[in-house]
């Protein structure tokens, strides 16, 4: 049995398709993370992969966040699954159950926690040595502490408190379990670039949280070096080694070092390795001792700015007949229970529209707000009510409404190529000719634009002026006399000389007016140039520009790493 874990960073980014993604990945079960897709826009070729049977989790406030799924081949059919760690969303039979102690939650709270496609959990039969069992599979993306969002950071706190406590509720049930997927807390200083001040690091509440789930066995940092034919002990969770679950990672690799599977695409620091171990397969103690066989990292693995973490069991899978009632291929849009689109769209009349609009009916729009919305009851009334308001029937208070004579030309008229022009035939005196419009020589430029469609005189932007000059001359003496004018000695020739000596004079004067970025100074240490960047943080240095070295971001000690040279770009440069 091998199973592996991967943050993808978005499901449709996956050019060669999800099929060859996962193939490549040679596992039974495979749970990414991160999938930033809603079920509104989750296509049939992601769902139903030949091969496999998918479980997805979807956020319900937002498009495009979070969101976990896993894949399980055909040989690994689960006999049970189900969404979220709360068991609010489980409203169909094959759910795993068990939910645990949750007295130390509210009811809005634990809806919060669900509510953003953190977590897919999938139950397997397996055969261990003559004997079957069930090993549970909970697939997390665990919550991100955002420093500038203080809330978030108690977010993280509860998600992990529920998390520990369904996983323990499952394993008081009789089940094994793994606990895999993006925790979104470097464990040890070991499992980081560059830690900051230790007694920091220590005091983190995520760290502080990790010690407490895990169980510490042997796994000590103080290790020398790594002896892969002796195996550390993993022995049965008690007071004084903590928690009931193993990092199977550092189980196998104690000491190894360097080992990471995030990094910064920002500041380029996979090229140097300066990164953070986050990505873990977590197992209670004794699948870990009698069943894994051995774990590790795919650094080599891109497409993402976290790489997959796989691990081997010695236990062979026993596939359910049928997928859960969870599977992805239940969904009505992928059962062909759903209606054909061409039953949405109805042809109607204009009347039908402006009626429409005056009922306030919500458009498109309105309907997507609608689906991301976490309490969508009054905001479709609003955006109704504003739509109504911005409607062209609707006409402000003392305003008279204009009134167009003649509706306004195709926006194409006026990007023609040029077409030569016939002189206007004198058997149709009636007819409006740039001759015998009674304007004035202030109005005539303006005449010019607007009846060029009449008078069939179209023409680039460069000869446009030359027209305009030589037409209020020649009107004047049109005035005089009734004879049409013919239109040909106005368009002059065009002069190849003329036009390119013009258009450099409009280089020259656009150069002059609007200045490129600075030239970029070179760093300190490399001697080479630097690159600009903008301050997107919001505070009082927004917006501003600076430079910085062009090389990857990496430890202080790495010479082929970014040095520290850093200016503000100074204002009017």
């Amino acid at each position: 049995m091998k199973i592996v874990t991967w943050n993808i960073n978005g499901i449709r980014t996956f050019r060669g398709g999800i099929k060859k993604a996962l193939d490549s990945l040679d596992a039974d079960i495979i749970c990414v993370q991160e999938t930033k897709v809603t079920r509104d826009l989750l296509d049939e070729r992601t769902a139903i992969v030949d091969g496999y049977n998918s479980y997805f989790s979807f956020s319900r406030g937002r498009s495009g966040y979070s969101g976990v799924a896993t894949y399980c081949k055909g040989s690994a059919t689960p006999c049970a699954a189900e969404e979220g760690l709360t068991g609010l969303l489980t409203h169909h039979e094959g759910a795993v159950g068990c939910y645990g102690d949750q007295s130390e939650f509210c009811s809005e709270e634990l809806q919060l926690l669900d509510n953003e496609g953190r977590t897919v959990i999938t139950q397997h039969r397996v055969m261990c040595q003559d004997r079957e069992q069930t090993v549970t599979v909970i697939n997390v993306y665990c919550p991100r502490a955002d420093p500038e969002k203080p809330e978030r950071k108690q977010f993280k706190l509860q998600f992990y408190k529920l998390l520990q406590s369904r996983a323990e509720a499952i394993l008081r049930d009789g089940s094994q379990v793994i606990v895999l997927g993006d925790v979104n807390t470097s464990h040890r200083q070991i499992d980081h670039c560059d830690p900051s001040d230790i007694e920091d690091f220590v005091e983190n509440p995520g760290r502080k949280w990790l010690n407490g789930f895990l169980h510490s066995g042997r796994q000590t940092e103080e290790t020398n070096e790594e002896e892969p034919n002796e195996e550390p002990e993993v022995t049965s969770s008690d007071p004084v080694h903590g928690g009931k679950f193993v990092d199977t990672f550092r189980h196998f690799h104690p000491t190894r070092t360097s080992a990471f599977t995030c990094w910064s695409t920002m500041t380029g620091a996979r090229h140097t390795n300066y990164g953070t171990r986050i990505d873990y397969i977590f197992a209670d103690c004794q699948l870990a001792k009698e069943q894994f066989v051995a774990v590790d990292i795919m650094p080599e693995v891109e497409g993402s700015d976290h790489c997959p973490v796989w691990a081997k069991l010695s236990c062979s899978l026993l596939p359910s007949s049928k997928a859960p009632p969870f599977g992805t291929c239940y969904l009505p849009e992928f059962a062909g229970k759903q209606q054909k689109l061409s039953r949405f769209f109805v042809k109607v009349d204009q009347k039908s529209i402006q009626s429409e609009h005056r009922e306030g009916l919500p458009g498109s729009q309105e309907e997507e707000e609608l689906r991301e919305n976490l309490k969508p009851s009054g905001a479709g009334n609003a955006s109704g009510k504003k739509r109504l308001l911005t409607s062209d029937s609707v006409v402000p208070k003392g305003k008279k409404a204009k009134t167009c004579p003649k509706p306004q030309g195709s926006l194409l008229s006026f990007f023609k190529p040029k077409l030569p022009t016939a002189a206007p035939s004198t058997e149709a005196p009636e007819k409006k000719t740039l001759g015998t419009d009674k304007v004035t020589s202030s109005q005539n430029s303006q005449k010019a634009y607007t009846t060029s469609k009449d008078t069939s005189s179209v023409t680039s932007s460069e000869t446009v002026p030359e027209l305009l000059d030589d037409a209020s001359t020649k009107l004047c003496t049109s005035m005089k006399s009734d004879k049409p004018i013919n239109l040909k000695p106005l368009i002059p020739a065009p002069d190849v000389g003329q036009s390119g000596a013009k258009k450099g004079a409009s280089l020259g004067f656009w150069k002059s007016v609007l200045h490129g970025p600075p030239p970029p100074p070179s760093c300190k240490v490399h001697r080479e140039p630097c690159v600009l960047r903008t301050v997107k943080k919001e505070g009082p240095n927004m917006g501003k520009q600076f430079f910085v070295c062009a090389r990857p971001q990496g430890h202080a000690s790495n010479p082929d790493a970014r040095c520290s040279f850093f200016a503000w770009v100074e204002k009017g440069k």
